[in-house]
């Protein structure tokens, strides 16, 4: 059995605190106080994480997400080594590169150029290596005209760009990176998501802690949720995604003052209940609830709703994913550029897809109306699944309409 990349076993980290009056002091100053053991102790300890456990396989791309303070940050640098576990273990296997921090590693008063070297041979590149790769790396970052200045003048995006570069092209096995790629601009996202697609083809591991749960949802297939410390959720990403979602809406109705629980039955449901969905369907060409769909046939999503008092903030939506969780069209009325007026009591709404160009295979429908900052009125997930049906088969989750032309010296025989 192929060994796993990534082995973390019942880790658990606790940092030390010193109250305001209480700094380390001398050992002298222990002595004079007459209490040399407790003077040099902390007041207590701070939890960051508690009995963590996960492993992650080579060539997974693996996302974690959860609140401020979750101990995601923790989890990552234990990973890197710059931190030691308090109990537990830690292994990571092949070359690991991390991008944890803005401008870690780099001395700001020497140049990009001095600062790449350096940093290559941390890495566990030889100067061959990296004569080898400075090019492509200073091309990927963008940083032709400054590399010979310190590094103090650049911006957090020109300094994000060079780190991950120097990351990226090092030839990692594991690529560690948290939140650092929220500073940089459009043009370079892109080419990191390029990056990370290029790492999973030819097999590489990577780890990614971010906020943006749209791109882990898109960039990882498993993600683990932590909270205050601990391992909440770890499964497919679709599905860790929602349950980390429900988990926000649930927090902020609660500091509303609402209430925010789930319903019984076989999809999940939360919100304030000030306004309901009392029906979910979807409708063929002819207007008839349906369960099957013809791949390219027109489709409408349909929800009744009930306001239980007037309403003037409330927002529509509709969200289609595979089972497996992967998102593959999502939309609502703010989107699609509708301002709310009111909304006073019964309603109904639909959103009529022309073309519903999905290939074969079953599809979970989410409905939800919320208020403008997201927070749920009525959020159902999983509310219906259906069934896509074509006559021929296709990859992937889309299945447009397409013809094929040919020329030259080529012929068939049906």
């Amino acid at each position: 059995m192929t060994e796993p990349a990534v082995d973390v076993r019942s880790v658990t980290k606790v940092y030390r605190r010193f109250g305001p009056k209480r700094a380390i002091g001398t050992f002298k100053s222990a002595l004079l106080a007459g209490r040399p053991g407790r003077a040099l102790s902390p007041d207590s300890g701070v939890p960051a994480l508690f009995g963590v456990s996960f492993q992650v396989a080579a060539g997974e791309a693996v996302g974690i997400i959860g609140p401020n303070g979750s101990g995601k940050s923790t989890l990552l640098k234990l990973l890197a080594g710059i931190l030691q576990p308090t109990s537990g273990s830690v292994s990571v296997r092949g070359r690991l590169a991390a991008l944890l921090e803005l401008g870690a590693g780099f001395h700001p008063e020497i140049s990009g150029r001095d600062n790449l070297e350096i940093s290559g041979l941390l890495l566990g590149l030889t100067r061959r290596e990296i004569a080898v790769r400075f090019d492509e790396i200073v091309r990927f970052a963008e940083l032709e005209e400054f590399l010979d200045a310190p590094v103090k003048t650049y911006s957090s995006g020109m300094a994000v760009r060079l780190g991950f570069s120097i990351a990226a092209h090092c030839d990692p096995d594991v690529l560690l990176v948290d939140e650092v790629l929220a500073v940089g601009d459009e043009a370079f996202a892109r080419r990191s998501l390029e990056k990370f697609a290029e790492f999973e083809r030819a097999g590489k591991t990577l780890v990614l802690v971010s906020h943006d749960l749209a791109l882990v949802g898109q960039r990882c297939r498993r993600v683990l949720w932590l909270d205050q410390g601990r391992l909440a959720a770890d499964g497919p990403a679709g599905e860790t995604v929602a349950l980390y979602r429900e988990r926000v809406a649930v927090h902020e109705a609660e500091r509303r003052g609402e209430t925010a629980a789930p319903a019984a039955g076989p999809s999940s449901r939360i919100g304030s209940g000030a306004a309901t969905l009392t029906t979910v369907q979807l409708l063929d060409s002819g207007g008839r609830p349906t369960a099957r769909v013809t791949s390219g046939a027109p489709a409408r999503l349909v929800m009744e709703v009930a306001a239980s008092s007037r309403l003037s903030d409330f927002v529509f939506g509709f969200g289609i994913s595979t089972v497996a969780g992967a998102t593959v069209f999502g939309s609502n009325t703010a989107i699609d550029g509708f301002v709310a007026g009111e909304l006073g009591g019964a309603a109904t709404v639909v959103l009529e897809i022309a073309s519903l160009d999905l290939s074969p295979g079953i599809y979970s429908v989410d409905a939800a109306v919320h208020a403008r900052d997201g927070s749920p009125y009525d959020y159902r997930r999983d509310v219906l699944r259906f069934e896509v049906t074509a006559e021929r088969a296709s990859a992937g989750v889309w299945s447009p309409e397409r013809r094929w032309s040919f020329a030259g010296e080529v012929r068939w025989k049906s």
